[in-house]
């Protein structure tokens, strides 16, 4: 195992809303996918066709070496002739749901908000968004305003996965 690994992150890529146009020969719509990177990690979804408020409801895993890097989420049309159209980006701050994590919660019930972040210009929440006990852990569900784009938000889901062998977060410094 890669000792520099913390562990891994699920991430959930739920929807997205009024995404924009860039189909221009089919008119009205998009066939969206969204690329995920952080670092040297770059993962896709499947692409919706015709759709601007696709559902995905697909689960991706990144590992984490360094959770003050943004994870970088990527919207593109697919086109099948020409290159793929950018519909916009958002960035994932990790910092305030690993605080959240580190504060070491236990025997919630399931459905308790243990913290509320705002959106503010550090982050790209279109509104605020929960970190909340589900399940033994603590899960962040968050709708991301797309940039460089005229419209679009997307809704992920957040959740740390500790791995035995990896350092975890407790020795972090945030």
């Amino acid at each position: 195992m890669d000792n520099s690994i913390l562990g891994l992150l699920k991430l959930r890529i739920i929807r997205g809303y009024d995404l924009a146009i860039r189909d221009a020969i089919k008119g009205r719509a998009s066939d969206p996918y969204v690329v995920v990177s952080m670092g040297d990690q770059k993962l896709k979804t499947s692409v919706k066709k015709n759709n601007c408020n696709p559902e995905w409801n697909e689960e991706r895993t990144l590992s984490i070496k360094d959770v003050t890097t943004p994870i970088r989420l990527s919207v593109y049309d697919k086109d099948t002739f020409s290159g793929d159209d950018k519909m916009g980006d958002a960035d994932i701050d990790l910092i305030p749901y690993v605080q959240s994590v580190r504060m070491g919660w236990t025997n919630l019930p399931n459905g308790t908000v243990v913290r509320i972040i705002q959106p503010d210009e550090t982050n790209c929440l279109a509104k605020e968004s929960n970190c909340v006990w589900q399940n033994e852990n603590i899960v962040q569900e968050m709708v991301l305003k797309l940039r460089n784009v005229e419209s679009g938000e997307i809704v992920v889901q957040i959740e740390w996965v500790d791995v035995i062998g990896c350092k975890g977060l407790s020795h972090l410094d945030l």
